[in-house]
């Protein structure tokens, strides 16, 4: 895939943003191609941390003094600014969590509890993160419903077919990734939305991968849930997102009690907050939230579409160059129908081991079965390298990746 002159990032400008990329390694530049697991954070971001502490640091919804008034309307305002950034319709449709996990753990215990029974089914797919697959795997315990799973195909595609067959009226929720962390697969989560919405059933999905990469528009895939988390998308860690339709989120009861999530309390009872604070129980992630908004401009002013295409195009040049080693198994699709990241195994080479060879080099990647062991059970292996992109990498960093896995290939020949 070749990029335009219009599509083109300004990579070098966007380097400087980022004082982290200028480290050296044993007089190596650091490359990091780790950001399907944590992208870096620009200083525009880590500013309107350090602003907030600096400036505005109180409590929120909770003091009458000029502090707190200011840190609450930054938070505030810091819902609305995601929902804009996702499509949501407002506030009200979006809750501050700690991470992805946390936002699909919210779902599963303030719905799954209440609506899932003996007789109803969870439909997940084989390429889930354990975020998705252990939480629906647990709560199906407790509540009696079944789990299945829509088969992957050689290709590292969903088999539709077989999703149509699982996905019947006996269907509660239907929970998808959006983009495979570990085959780089865009799943077709619109088609999946109206097979679920058919059968009267509900879908989650998991747009870890997804927001930080490619523009989303929670509308217009029709999702009734959706997560993702802000350290993957140049904001802090320690904040995630879920989206919910408001009449869900209303309809849901809280899982997590204590302050600031209440309306009244008595002895005997409590009511709740209105929407999205009655899921925001306690101190909730101020610096994070205010950083997170900002993290959302900083990606709007360079442009969604364009951040896609630079790692669509990065992804594809990484394949095409691992492609050109017969030793090099590559999972997932082909280059050309991929997100931003490229997973792979070295003949003969553990993946740990080639991660620090890598390591030698000042190349960042991860290595491990990337929080998805079923699906690498089921690929035949235990264990792949992944190279992920972002706005900062280039092919270069690329060709040095591929470089460093020459020793590898030397040293364990």
């Amino acid at each position: 895939m070749g990029l335009s002159e219009s599509d083109a990032l300004d990579v070098e400008r966007i380097r400087e943003d980022f004082p982290i990329l200028q480290r050296e390694f044993r007089d190596e530049q650091v490359v990091y191609l780790d950001n399907a697991a944590t992208s870096q954070t620009p200083d525009q971001v880590v500013d309107a941390i350090a602003h907030y502490y600096r400036h505005t640091n109180a409590n929120v919804h909770r003091g009458l003094h000029q502090l707190s008034q200011e840190a609450s309307i930054a938070y505030e305002e810091a819902h609305d600014r995601v929902a804009d950034f996702i499509g949501a319709d407002g506030r009200k449709e979006v809750v501050f969590t700690k991470n992805t996990t946390e936002s699909m753990n919210t779902v599963a215990y303030a719905w799954g509890l209440a609506e899932l029974g003996p007789g109803d089914e969870v439909v997940l797919t084989e390429m889930e993160h354990h975020a998705a697959l252990v939480t629906w795997q647990q709560i199906a315990k407790k509540t009696g419903a079944d789990v299945k799973f829509v088969r992957v195909d050689d290709e590292g595609y969903l088999d539709m077919d077989h999703a149509r067959e699982l996905i019947t009226d006996d269907t509660e929720m239907v929970s998808v990734v959006h983009v495979s962390n570990t085959l780089g697969t865009v799943n077709p989560v619109s088609e999946l939305a109206d097979i679920a919405h058919d059968h009267g059933s509900l879908i989650f999905v998991d747009g870890a991968q997804s927001v930080p990469h490619m523009p989303v528009d929670v509308k217009d895939i029709d999702a009734d849930f959706f997560a993702f988390s802000g350290h993957k998308m140049c904001g802090p860690t320690g904040i995630g997102v879920l989206y919910g339709k408001e009449h869900l989120l209303e309809g849901m009861q809280p899982y997590l009690y204590g302050g600031m999530m209440i309306e009244k309390v008595t002895f005997e009872d409590s009511t709740w907050h209105e929407l999205p604070w009655k899921f925001e129980a306690g101190t909730p992630v101020i610096a994070q939230g205010i950083a997170l908004a900002e993290a959302c401009d900083y990606l709007d002013d360079i442009g969604m579409e364009r951040v896609q295409r630079h790692g669509e195009a990065l992804a594809e040049y990484a394949h095409d160059r691992l492609s050109e080693f017969e030793d090099i198994r590559i999972l997932g699709p082909p280059g050309d129908d991929r997100a931003a990241l490229v997973a792979f195994n070295l003949d003969g080479v553990h993946a740990h081991d080639a991660s620090e060879i890598l390591n030698d080099f000042a190349v960042a990647v991860r290595a491990g079965d990337h929080c998805t062991q079923p699906l690498h059970d089921k690929l035949g292996i235990s264990s792949s390298t992944r190279a992920s992109f972002y706005i900062y990498n280039t092919r270069e960093e690329v060709d040095k990746l591929v470089e460093a896995l020459d020793a590898a290939r030397e040293l364990f020949a």
